[in-house]
């Protein structure tokens, strides 16, 4: 968990409606990850990397946030040249590796780098209040923008809550080892810290209502639509447009 968010300059593209920048990242998204024609994943990589440079953002706080799925990445790296059929490429004693394997590994790689970045540029920096706002305005069901509200809020209540057990167990000299004493331990754990977050939780309810809460939260900030957001809207929507159809942009100039 990432507690602080992504730091952008200032500049044209941190002004743009927050609705519009989840509306481009899901499309997007689902663009390149459709897309199996490496000239769109490319074209793909290439605008997320324009993305990048115009909104230079703290390079170090972007690959922390890209750094856990590459290391899934290199992992896919070594198992799907093993895994996959097709011509072997070199083997290593018993062992052979496919160039099909290593061409859908770097598939992979590409589609992966494309929408991380483009989540990271435009997500990252938003905070989960105003991303709960979006998702209200595109009428998802209110009960789950509350709870992805609630969840982020009181998780960190309950990480404080469980290390505050741990550390009372601790005290008491209790030493974890791969015995049932400590097995039924971290069980009566687990169960006080659920019982504990209930506990929390109607008292939070409690304190809702007693401050008017009517199951809506007011939004703070008025979300406007302003001129230069549609030269964004037509600027951004042209590359998700442009690999979702390019086998029939190929098509067409072929013909």
């Amino acid at each position: 968990m990432i507690p602080e968010p992504l730091v952008i300059p200032d500049g044209p593209v941190k002004r743009i409606d927050p609705r519009l920048k989840v509306l481009f990242a899901v499309l997007f998204s689902f663009a390149v990850a459709l897309s199996a024609r490496w000239p769109a994943l490319w074209a793909g990589l290439g605008f997320s990397g324009m993305i990048l440079a115009a909104t230079k953002p703290g390079l170090w706080q972007v690959a922390r946030r890209l750094l856990p799925a590459y290391l899934f990445i290199l992992f896919l790296w070594v198992v799907l040249p093993l895994t996959v059929a097709g011509r072997p490429l070199f083997a290593l004693g018993p062992i052979s590796f496919t160039a099909a394997g290593f061409q859908l590994a770097g598939m992979v790689t590409l589609k992966a780098t494309a929408i991380l970045v483009v989540l990271a540029v435009f997500v990252g920096p938003l905070p989960i209040g105003v991303i709960g706002q979006v998702l209200y305005r595109f009428h998802f069901p209110e009960k789950l923008v509350y709870i992805l509200l609630f969840c982020y809020r009181y998780i960190f209540v309950l990480e404080q809550e469980y290390h505050r057990l741990e550390r009372m167990v601790r005290l008491r000299s209790f030493q974890p080892r791969t015995d049932l004493h400590t097995y039924r331990t971290y069980a009566y754990l687990v169960g006080m810290l659920f019982l504990r977050a209930s506990l929390r939780a109607d008292q939070v309810h409690r304190a809702m209502i007693c401050r008017g809460f009517r199951g809506r939260f007011p939004a703070l900030e008025e979300m406007r639509f302003r001129r230069a957001d549609w030269f964004w809207a037509v600027a951004l929507f042209i590359p998700p447009g442009v690999v979702s159809t390019w086998p029939w942009l190929t098509n067409l100039v072929c013909f």
